[in-house]
């Protein structure tokens, strides 16, 4: 059946849709993660310069290259302050040179190693975890962004020493698998001292490789929920269609076993006139009838039904005469108006039911003592089009998308199966479509059926 293909079709479409969204997710994040592992390296590279450069300027000829001349007037300080040129300076200013002096000889040559520290070193922006070690004896000589680390061995237990020499040595396993190493070489005039700077992937980055795959698990939640909530719907559908069936079956059987149990008892009349008889034995031929075409009904839905083309006005006529001989009010009145020449693929067992539900439905929204039914048909576009419009009590607007669903009624006594079952044999064996195409509360109701042309 249809519904059960738009079923499948809705899950499925759910499942491939959720997996494009993962996938889509997964790419993008490994394409952000690549570049900015890309980028970290490059970071490290420039903080394995700094640091080298660093190390080089810590030397003292490197951070005062002014020392020899500072050393020749301390020297010559030291002969004023001694009495050679003494009468030519007073003590004040002698005092004011030596602290210049000693001011000079610490103050290194600080631009280059101010950009350094500030830009490079200090802001640690990505939080990338490094280790320092020298490259003959592998031993650790700086670290950074290591976790439970602290910055430095000061004030550390020997035994608190030990655990943090035990974690840098464990995560610089990890990290020589992660990453080459980046050299650094300090040159101290006749030595030079090689170190290596081992590092590994920030926080950040690492958060990002797992989040496609966090992702991936909300998503199938979301289609696990989605699926069951959908399957919860349908099972719900699935048994008010079979409780409205039954209670169908029952209605369908019961008028005619009805009329047929009371001709029974009217044929039973001892001297009952050979005109009554021969009209009782007639209506009895007409509920057996009636009997025979609801047997073909609910045979036909349960299987796929062979169509023939034929003309919709006949079936039209046929229901509408059915309902005529049944309408409790009076002042209501049932107009057909519908053109013998149009012709369409029909079952005529189920298509009759179709038109005797909306016939029905027209008749019980009508609550006043009179009232109008119209039927009509026409063709257009290729498609045969048959509209049923009442005077009725209407339907709200917010309640148009339930009129179809199993189960649904305004009526009282009402099981909500009749629109229900009249769509799903349009559209699932007729190939057509069932809309409500017009209602207001207070001015009625149309319902209108497109039908493939013959």
């Amino acid at each position: 059946m249809r519904a059960y293909r738009v079923s499948v079709n809705l899950k499925l479409g759910l499942i491939v849709f959720a997996v494009l969204i993962a996938v889509a997710s997964l790419v993008y994040t490994n394409r952000l993660v690549k570049r900015l592992g890309e980028r970290e390296q490059s970071i490290m590279q420039l903080w394995g310069k700094a640091y080298e450069q660093l190390s080089k300027a810590a030397q003292p000829q490197a951070l005062n290259p002014y020392l020899p001349e500072l050393r020749e007037l301390d020297q010559l300080l030291r002969e004023w302050e001694e009495g050679a040129g003494a009468r030519a300076l007073p003590p004040e200013r002698l005092e004011a040179y030596r602290k210049a002096l000693l001011w000079a000889q610490g103050m290194p040559e600080a631009s280059e190693l101010s950009f350094i520290t500030d830009a490079i070193l200090v802001p640690n922006t990505f939080d990338i975890p490094a280790i320092v070690v020298d490259a003959d004896t592998k031993r650790v000589v700086n670290w950074r962004n290591i976790d439970g680390v602290p910055d430095a061995f000061a004030g550390l237990s020997p035994e608190d020493s030990l655990r943090v020499v035990e974690t840098l040595e464990r995560r610089l396993k990890d990290m020589a698998k992660a990453f080459d190493p980046i050299p650094i070489e300090i040159d101290y005039g006749d030595q030079q001292l090689n170190q290596l700077l081992y590092f590994d992937e920030s926080n950040l980055v690492k958060q990002l490789r797992i989040f496609p795959y966090v992702q991936l698990i909300f998503v199938g939640l979301f289609i696990l929920v989605g699926y069951l909530g959908f399957s919860y719907v349908r099972r719900n559908e699935q048994s008010s269609l079979w409780a409205g069936m039954a209670k169908e079956a029952a209605h369908q059987l019961g008028t005619p076993i009805s009329s047929l149990m009371g001709w029974l008892e009217v044929l039973r009349i001892p001297d009952l006139p050979p005109g009554q008889a021969e009209a009782a034995l007639n209506e009895i031929e007409h509920d057996i009838d009636r009997l025979h075409r609801v047997a073909n009904r609910f045979s036909d839905i349960g299987s796929l039904p062979k169509l023939e083309p034929m003309s919709p006005a006949v079936v039209i006529a046929r229901t509408a005469d059915y309902i005529r001989r049944r309408m409790p009010q009076k002042g209501v009145t049932l107009e057909v108006e519908a053109p013998p020449e149009l012709r369409s693929p029909l079952n005529a067992e189920l298509f009759e039911w179709v038109i005797e539900n909306l016939l029905k439905n027209a008749l019980d929204a009508i609550e006043t003592e009179e009232g109008r039914i119209e039927v009509k048909a026409w063709g257009e576009h290729g498609k045969v089009v048959i509209e049923v419009k009442d005077t009725g009590k209407g339907i709200d607007r917010r309640n148009w998308k339930n009129v179809f669903r199993p189960g649904y009624s305004t009526k009282r006594r009402g099981w909500g199966l009749g629109l229900s079952l009249a769509k799903r044999i349009v559209e699932d064996y007729h190939g057509g479509t069932l809309t409500l195409a017009q209602s207001r509360p207070g001015q009625g109701s149309t319902f209108r059926i497109e039908l493939p042309s013959a």
